[in-house]
């Protein structure tokens, strides 16, 4: 039986909602059914359906006592939303059902696993967080929590571990039925490391290792891992927080980490071989992952940063945030290539290409313009000049905005600049990415929604993800080069209510 705080929820958004047009939330990208969004959680595939849950509160754009939002998806791309499924009704969880993932269980029920949170205030009013494992058990529609939640404590952790920072446990289920679990978490120098649970029935947990410590080199705590097989190699995916910037590779504050190697399934460690952001741009976080059942792994994260929320939402909004593109995910050379899912081209318009082959200066091509697009591009030296000084594409762009990608050949720096997007705050408008460009040659794939761009480097060896907020009417696409360039691109205008 639904509690009486879910049950208001649920009234909540199926009122609210119907005050949002659809032409004011992004066409194809995922976005709350009303209210405030965040973390994905609970990908998976569930009775013929894609299942993602995520972080929600539905009562204003703004973070606060976290519920889960369940949305379902049969192409990546066109979601129906669900009753919210889980509420902070519980001693347990009064303050927050935070992030989890999602199994099946035997008997065909879909089992959630979530951290719980129960919090306190200190002397000076700061807020100290208890956090828990547990555990609700549904239909694809309604959950019930455990009776014996929650499943994992602080009795359950290796000592020095903080209760305070335990959290977004990772179910695995293995061949032989039984289950695993990764769970985030804070041992006492301060820095992250990822724990191991195990149950033979997903309901009964004990503690087995510590997969792999970060000993202060990745940012502070880890949040959000995610931990799979991929083309012969283990991955682990996190979100740091705190991080400090390396080169171009990690930027300051919260970050995405992709770590590659390999993983003793005896001894239950797991030993990198090569680590990577995930996304270079402006807003990524919590990415995770799901196996479809075709046998491919497909990637979604929280298209924003916890560093701008507060700033970047405008007061007219009745939805905040949003998901990636889901992505099509491969292991090569030690880095992790990421492509929008293959579902995408079906809702390709016909195509218009373009080309020019020699030109300096700024260029618009007829055909060439929207704000709901898919187009590749690539660039080179014109032939027989020298390398150009600069490149740059002006994206969602009128007389008053645009948004900015930049390339520079000498130094292999591709930049992605918003400040001109219509944003008001002095938020993070830029990001700089060093990239694999021999010669000035490179090749791009932008993806456009209403509210967000993707760009995809050299076929998806890098990513750089940024949320807009620009006045739909700037739907421009402007090129422009400084020193002569060749250039040639396939664009398509995408119709999500075409026949696919």
């Amino acid at each position: 039986m639904s509690s009486q705080t879910l049950r208001e929820a649920r009234s909540f958004e199926e009122v609210a909602e119907k005050a949002i047009p659809a032409e004011e939330k992004p066409a194809f990208h995922l976005s709350p059914r009303v209210g405030w969004m965040n973390d994905p959680n609970g990908f998976s595939w569930y009775q013929g359906k894609f299942h993602l849950f995520y972080q929600y509160y539905p009562y204003a754009t703004k973070w606060g006592p976290m519920h889960w939002g369940h949305a379902v998806t049969t192409d990546f791309l066109h979601w129906e939303h669900c009753p919210a499924a889980l509420a902070p009704d519980e001693l347990y969880d009064c303050d927050g059902c935070f992030s989890g993932s999602a199994a099946v269980l035997p008997d065909g029920r879909q089992l959630l696993m979530y951290t719980g949170v129960q919090c306190e205030r200190s002397l000076y009013g700061e807020r100290i967080e208890t956090q828990t494992q547990c555990l609700a058990v549904g239909d694809g529609c309604n959950y019930e929590k455990y009776e014996g939640n929650p499943v994992l404590t602080g009795a359950d952790l290796p000592e020095g571990s903080s209760i305070h920072d335990f959290r977004d446990p990772r179910l695995l289920q293995r061949q032989d039925g039984t289950y695993d679990c990764f769970v985030g978490s804070r041992p006492a120098d301060g820095s992250g490391q990822i724990l191991l649970y195990h149950s033979d029935d997903g309901f009964h947990w004990t503690f087995r290792n510590v997969v792999i410590k970060n000993r202060n080199r990745f940012g502070k705590m880890w949040e959000c891992p995610d931990f799979f097989e991929l083309d012969g190699k283990w991955v682990l995916l996190t979100s740091p927080q705190d991080m400090l910037p390396s080169g171009f590779e990690y930027h300051n504050g919260n970050g995405t980490l992709c770590l590659i190697g390999s993983y003793d399934e005896e001894k239950m460690v797991f030993e990198e071989e090569t680590d990577h952001a995930v996304d270079y741009g402006i807003d990524f976080y919590a990415p995770q992952t799901v196996l479809t059942p075709d046998g491919r792994r497909v990637m979604i994260g929280w298209m924003q940063n916890w560093d701008t929320v507060l700033q970047h939402r405008t007061v007219k909004m009745s939805w905040y945030g949003q998901m990636s593109l889901p992505r099509e995910l491969h292991v090569r050379d030690g880095r992790l290539f990421q492509w929008p899912v293959r579902e995408l081209e079906n809702y390709r318009c016909a195509g218009t290409e373009f080309h020019e082959e020699s030109f300096s200066g700024k260029k618009s091509f007829p055909g060439v313009s929207g704000r709901m697009a898919d187009f590749e591009v690539g660039i080179a030296p014109a032939d027989g000049a020298e390398i150009y000084r600069s490149f740059s594409i002006q994206l969602a762009q009128n007389e008053e905005y645009h948004t900015t990608l930049s390339f520079h050949p000498s130094e292999n720096i591709l930049k992605i600049d918003r400040k001109y997007s219509g944003s008001r705050r002095a938020i993070i408008h830029q990001r700089r990415a060093q990239i694999n460009a021999d010669q000035g040659v490179l090749k791009l794939r932008i993806v456009l929604d209403r509210y967000s761009m993707e760009i995809f480097v050299n076929g998806g060896e890098q990513v750089l993800t940024a949320a807009i907020f620009t006045d739909l009417s700037a739907d421009g696409i402007v090129f422009s080069a400084s020193g002569d360039i060749k250039l040639h691109g396939m664009f398509y205008r995408l119709d999500m209510d075409r026949q696919a």
